[in-house]
């Protein structure tokens, strides 16, 4: 019987079916080009390889083309009946997610891994701050998500792709040594990993090492093809340190080329989330708004989530709606978060109106009402989902908040609670405070 990279065995007897599986499964992993290719060249040899099914299912739905990706997972699910009890576990962990089930798909996940410990397509959904872990909406999540990686790490012996997810839990919990050291060791076997690009990015800016990570994107970002998953949210991070260096040319045409609607190629939940991020921290650096820009990113965040439900893309989108003077969709997005949450629809839970509702308050200048929403938030704002670096955009606001409330000395017992990282502040003011 044939296997897969991670020696596990797989139901085709088509070799070519089996060798361009395992490339598209490595694109995916990556979050390079490459997937659609690979994975058609998988099914042409074999149609009814019920895996490869299961990883078009997922390569969809990383993009966020959910109507694909359920109709691949339903194709999986009809062929898998055939295959082995790995295999039926495999197909049925991936599509629950697909399907609209991400509790459920963790706790199979999990049940699948626990027997199967090899599975890196099925483990890989509950990776990065993203994934059913990341979007639990738990306090706990980020330590939860780096406990079950190192219970794993002994069955994957610096496996490239296994390196570099553990890195980036390392990271997230403030373990800076051990998260480069992984990065670097993930980068030296797949230097093309785009995923594993960007988590070294974030383990710079963690570090306080803004020109190394500006210099390394520079260096590494010529490659990746403008359609790979991560390229728009790495041109996120090239504008983030162009702007924290003080080259505001080159964030500004970064931005616009790259990262803003129109520009971004990507998932709706990075360009949401990247644009108003980008926008609102430029103001905090003393920027001036541009109301054009807002207005389009505005747009594009009411059309691509025009209903409360995703966390982490509702703050940004209330955070547009709040800088366009947009009240009618900011009270309407924050009534239906209120909803979700009594009906106990809503994992990230108060955390996010009043992180909303902090934003609004800072934009009409009332900075005590912004200070009292966020020093409430802003122990629990990990529920959110997104990374430490992304959450900066929260704490970085009450930082100016307390500058423009006249209270410098908050603003530096803030940031010096932070004793595991070391990011730029990037507030006007602040040096100076």
């Amino acid at each position: 019987m044939l296997s897969d990279r991670y020696a596990l065995p797989i139901s085709t007897s088509s070799r070519a079916a089996r060798d361009a599986y395992v490339s598209g499964c490595d694109c995916i992993l990556a979050a390079v080009a490459g997937v659609e290719t690979n994975l058609a060249r998988s099914l042409e040899a074999d149609p009814q390889f019920a895996l490869a099914h299961a990883a078009v299912a997922r390569g969809h739905f990383v993009k966020a083309e959910v109507p694909q990706a359920r109709a691949a997972a339903a194709k999986a699910r009809s062929l898998v009946q055939s295959a082995t009890p790995r295999e039926q576990s495999h197909v049925n962990a991936i599509a629950l997610a697909i399907e609209g089930n991400p509790v459920a798909s963790l706790e199979a996940s999990k049940a699948h891994l626990a027997q199967w410990p090899r599975d890196a397509m099925v483990l890989a959904p509950a990776t990065g701050v993203f994934g059913l872990v990341g979007f639990s909406g738990r306090q706990q999540r980020e330590p939860e998500l780096y406990e079950l990686l190192a219970r794993l790490a002994p069955h994957y012996g610096g496996d490239w792709w296994f390196e570099c997810v553990l890195a980036f839990a390392a990271c997230e919990c403030g373990k800076l040594d051990e998260a480069l050291k992984r990065i670097e060791r993930s980068m030296a076997a797949n230097a093309r990993n785009a995923h594993g690009a960007h988590i070294k990015v974030h383990v710079l800016y963690e570090m306080g090492e803004e020109h190394a990570g500006l210099e390394y994107l520079e260096s590494w970002m010529p490659g990746l093809d403008k359609e790979a998953l991560l390229h728009c949210h790495l041109s996120w991070h090239v504008a983030l340190f162009a702007l924290a260096l003080g080259d505001l040319q080159r964030a500004w045409d970064v931005y616009r080329r790259h990262v803003h609607p129109g520009g971004s190629w990507g998932p709706a939940l990075n360009t949401v989330t990247d644009s108003a991020a980008f926008l609102w921290r430029a103001e905090l650096t003393g920027q001036p708004r541009d109301e054009q820009l807002w207005r389009e990113a505005r747009d594009y965040a009411l059309k691509s989530f025009p209903k409360a439900g995703v966390f982490f893309a509702d703050v940004h989108t209330a955070l547009a709606c709040v800088a366009t003077g947009d009240s009618a969709n900011f009270e309407r997005l924050v009534a239906g978060m209120k909803e979700r949450i009594a009906g106990d629809k809503y994992p990230a839970g108060s955390v996010v109106p009043a992180l909303a509702e902090g934003f609004a308050a800072y934009a009409k200048g009332d900075w005590s009402g912004a200070i009292r929403q966020f020093e409430q938030a802003l122990p629990a704002t990990v529920r959110i989902g997104g990374s430490r670096a992304q959450r900066d955009l929260v704490e970085n606001t009450l930082l100016a908040a307390y500058l423009r409330a006249g209270r410098p000395l908050d603003a530096k017992k803030l940031v010096a609670r932070r004793l595991d990282r070391r990011p730029m502040v990037m507030v006007e003011g602040y040096a100076s405070a």
